[in-house]
């Protein structure tokens, strides 16, 4: 039997200095898409008191000019809390440096025409999908329960009930498994920025009952190990307390740590980058895995080499909680599923302006109509074709 363990992950807020980043490298991705859906972007940004820099290739015929690239930017920023110059960094005030240049005409002879002349990976890489039954979204649960928590201090801050909440805000959640599967909350870290004169008991009052209680839901209890604010002061945030970066949170916007990571982020990429698309579409697969109660747990790695269509290889993993052999459901995901990125794109339509949605509180585990890989739809196709 699975020894007992505990498993921690961690969300972050919107206004977090690396999640302002991703989100304005999304921004653009879906400012460029929605102008031409073949733009090739690769964006990144970085801040810090005052100061935003956005750098990258873009090729598009998209018409976007430096001065709405900076609007679009400026937006982010003000539509996540920062408007105050007190908070040391605002969306009216900051200097933003755009340094955008058409991508490397090499990369894009490999990406358009590829092998055969289809279009190939956008780099060489390896990337993952995971899918548990253990919540209702098959996903793992620290990694949902953080990201309830975050979201929660998000929406008492912009909804005004809660006004000394400021926008830089962070969650870890630490479960208990036993036999490997949730069996209970062990501990709760919050932490929120907040306006100066709150006290402590205020802040942690507030938080527990406002954001931590019903984040839990039924799985709340007594005897919860829980930490708000623990260094006792968190004024100084966002931008003006720590510099930020784009696709420096790929585990909070993955499994929160449960299944591996191939280590390329996805925030800043069109869809043509398998960093991204094939990230999404072995989530899409494993997702359908465990729906189709072929698996507990699933775990699906591709790799690619650059400007080649199809992939090097194609893994799935069950953790021996396969209903059906391994190999067969192998073998039903390489059948089903077209993982070339042409098909990738095709099959979850990827070239749309769906992208600033993903760039806080995950990739995954999410609703709506963008999050397509997200779908169950290919279910029933995996259980006829395992005979069950």
């Amino acid at each position: 039997m699975a020894r007992g363990y505990l498993f921690t992950s961690e969300s972050v807020t919107e206004g977090h200095p690396d999640k302002i980043c991703d989100q304005v490298s999304d921004a653009l991705v879906d400012a460029f898409i929605a102008g031409d859906p073949d733009s090739r972007v690769a964006v990144e940004a970085m801040i810090t008191t005052g100061f935003i820099a956005v750098a990258g290739e873009v090729t598009t015929r998209a018409g976007i000019g430096e001065a709405e690239q900076e609007g679009i930017v400026r937006r982010v920023v003000r539509d996540i809390g920062y408007d105050d110059p007190a908070l040391e960094f605002d969306a009216d005030s900051c200097k933003v440096d755009m340094r955008l240049h058409p991508q490397s005409p090499d990369i894009s002879r490999g990406v358009t025409a590829g092998d055969g002349g289809e279009q190939g990976a956008g780099d060489q890489g390896l990337m993952f999908g995971y899918a548990t039954d253990e919540t209702p979204e098959l996903m793992p649960l620290p990694i949902m329960l953080a990201h309830a928590m975050t979201r929660r201090l998000a929406s008492l801050r912009k909804s005004g009930e809660v006004s000394w909440i400021r926008p830089d805000g962070k969650s870890q959640v630490s479960v208990r498994y036993e036999g490997g599967r949730p069996a209970g909350i062990e501990a709760v870290v919050v932490s929120t920025q907040h306006a100066p004169g709150v006290t402590n008991g205020e802040i942690r009052d507030t938080v527990v009952s406002r954001v931590i209680r019903p984040a839990c839901g039924a799985l709340w209890r007594d005897g919860i190990d829980i930490h708000v604010n623990p260094t006792g002061k968190f004024e100084i945030g966002g931008p003006h307390g720590d510099a930020g970066l784009t696709g420096r949170k790929i585990i909070v916007d993955t499994y929160g740590g449960f299944g591996r990571h191939g280590g390329g982020a996805f925030s800043g990429k069109d869809p043509s980058k398998v960093d991204r698309s094939a990230c999404y579409m072995c989530r899409y697969v494993a997702k359908n895995i465990v729906a189709a109660g072929l698996a507990a747990r699933c775990e699906v790695q591709v790799a690619y080499a650059i400007g080649v269509a199809e992939p090097v290889s194609l893994m799935v993993n069950a953790f021996g909680t396969e209903s059906v052999p391994e190999t067969r459901i192998e073998e039903h995901a390489r059948e089903l599923f077209d993982m070339r990125p042409s098909a990738i794109i095709s099959r979850l339509d990827l070239k749309r302006p769906i992208y600033a949605q993903t760039a806080a509180y995950g990739h995954f585990g999410r609703d709506g109509d963008g999050f397509t890989w997200e779908r169950t739809d290919m279910a029933g196709e995996l259980r006829r074709a395992a005979g069950l």
